[in-house]
């Protein structure tokens, strides 16, 4: 299990014992951050030892690194098998807002993860030329689908790939970060899975909105 190919099974009871470490370690950060997971916990929730997180991984923050790589390349793989140069510029926008809304929606350990990088000021985000890399993928992405839907005068030619990707991932990301907040100030404190496909249909709507000629 290298640092940049990491194919984890779907159920932890299927898992090697790295496998088993490294999903322990997902939750544990999502739950903590780098600074509250302890190597302890992680090893106590694989049913390991700590020296044998230290053996597979060794250190905490060699360990946080990956799994923080492992959540850009699954978001990032995942998209790009969208294959949304085979369709039409705005049905190809649309499924790339629900896609990129429902992947949200569905991996909120990941966005717990990027929450945590973040207060912690893209410490290790920043030391990462991988990272960087890695997520160059979803401008360059989205960039083919507004160029072509510009050559069709179906999308706005001022409008920027960087700028629809931060409106679709603030619509995204807000449902998860924000949901316990949000739903006890606003919603009578229901679940967020009951609201999701009202909120994909306004990002998808907001989207088109903003891009339109």
């Amino acid at each position: 299990m290298e640092t940049h190919e990491i194919y984890l099974p779907e159920r932890f009871d299927d898992a090697s014992l790295k496998e088993k470490i490294f999903f322990s370690a997902i939750s544990l950060f999502a739950e903590f951050g780098l600074n509250g997971a302890r190597m302890e916990q992680i090893a106590e929730k694989a049913n390991t030892t700590k020296r044998m997180v230290v053996y597979h991984f060794k250190s905490k923050e060699l360990l946080y690194v990956q799994v923080l790589e492992y959540v850009y390349t699954q978001i990032r793989s995942c998209e790009r098998k969208l294959n949304l140069s085979d369709q039409p510029p705005v049905e190809a926008m649309v499924e790339l807002v629900e896609w990129t809304f429902d992947f949200h929606a569905t991996h909120p350990d990941f966005i717990r993860i990027i929450c945590m990088e973040n207060m912690q000021r893209g410490r290790f985000v920043k030391e990462s030329a991988y990272l960087r890399e890695i997520n160059r993928s979803a401008l360059e992405l989205l960039q083919d689908v507004l160029t072509r839907g510009q050559e069709k005068q179906l999308f706005n030619k001022q409008v920027c790939a960087k700028d629809v990707h931060r409106l679709i991932s603030s619509f995204s990301f807000y449902h998860v970060a924000n949901s316990y907040t949000f739903s006890n100030f606003f919603e009578d404190g229901a679940e967020p899975v009951d609201s999701t496909a009202h909120y994909r249909e306004m990002a998808v709507k907001v989207v088109l909105r903003y891009i339109g000629p």
